[in-house]
């Protein structure tokens, strides 16, 4: 997920004006959502908000990274705040036993909380070497993670620099049962948003140095292989739906099909789009983290987290 701080091209990217969904319809993409119409503001009272995550009921969770919260948004349409002080949680995704997995990079950690907001940290750095800033992850559905480490610089910490000793900014993978990660892919320059297809047998991996996203196929041990470029977009934050399809942020939201070929594009309104999630009771509402706002769209298709 793109870091708060790191917006130096931003300008380029602001919304001026408000645009309506529109569809780039080259392979039934109208069947995901109405064209006609448009996202809708749910709250605008953030600093910058991001990791969105989705619970069983379909009560969307989201950080507001800045100011060290995570708020709940539940499936009656109430906002509240879920945990004050967060370890400046930023990504996030529920494990099987309902408890929220969050990169907290206070101290570049990973947590685990439960429904009672009580944390414990499962990670805390690799072979004694802390890490860059975990920044967003992804859960399969035996509870393995997968999660990228980018250095974006937070003012809040002491170091002014990354530990060398863990060779650059890379994409790690924490077996369920495993007290230590293990490298999963080191050829990246800026690994950021990140999930993984319905079946469980790709994941996503956007690099925002290369400007790309990048498709690998999940074997035994979380070893990764067949890497491929799956598109020519970098996303800050992403998800997909039960068709395949994969949603990308950045400005607004991108949907690219299952072959890496863009189908749709959904405008927001402000300088940045972080992040993407479906909740709701059915799992068809397109939930938005966009900037200092919050967005939803009702869908066609459903979420698969």
């Amino acid at each position: 997920m793109q870091r708060f701080l790191l917006f130096a091209f931003l300008i380029i990217f602001s919304a001026t004006t408000f645009a309506m969904p529109t569809l780039v319809d080259t392979s039934g993409a109208s069947a995901l959502f109405d064209p006609a119409q448009k996202p809708k503001l749910i709250s605008h009272q953030f600093t910058f908000t991001e990791g969105p995550a989705v619970d069983k009921a379909g009560n969307v969770f989201f950080t507001d990274q800045p100011n060290n919260k995570i708020w709940k948004y539940d499936v009656d349409g109430k906002l509240s705040v879920f945990l004050d002080k967060t370890g400046r949680s930023n990504g996030m995704y529920f494990d099987q036993n309902g408890n929220l997995v969050t990169c907290a990079d206070e101290k570049n950690e990973l947590w685990s909380i439960d429904k009672n907001a009580k944390h414990k940290v499962l990670l805390s750095n690799y072979k004694g070497h802390t890490f860059n800033g975990p920044n967003d992850l992804w859960i399969d559905a035996k509870g393995n993670i997968f999660f990228t480490d980018p250095y974006y610089h937070r003012d809040y910490w002491e170091r002014q620099k990354p530990d060398s000793a863990l060779g650059g900014q890379r994409l790690y993978y924490l077996a369920k049962t495993a007290k230590a990660a293990v490298l999963a892919d080191s050829d990246l320059v800026q690994p950021n948003g990140i999930t993984g297809s319905p079946d469980g047998k790709y994941l996503y991996v956007a690099d925002m140095g290369r400007w790309k996203t990048f498709r690998y196929k999940i074997n035994a041990g979380g070893k990764l292989t067949d890497r491929k470029i799956f598109c020519d977009e970098a996303s800050d934050g992403m998800t997909v739906d039960e068709k395949g399809n994969v949603y990308l942020t950045g400005k607004g939201v991108m949907v690219y099909n299952s072959k890496g070929q863009k189908i749709g594009q959904i405008d927001i309104p402000e300088k940045w789009t972080a992040n993407v999630c479906f909740g709701g009771k059915k799992k068809n509402i397109l939930f938005i983290t966009a900037s200092e706002g919050i967005y939803t769209l009702p869908m066609k298709v459903r979420g698969v987290e």
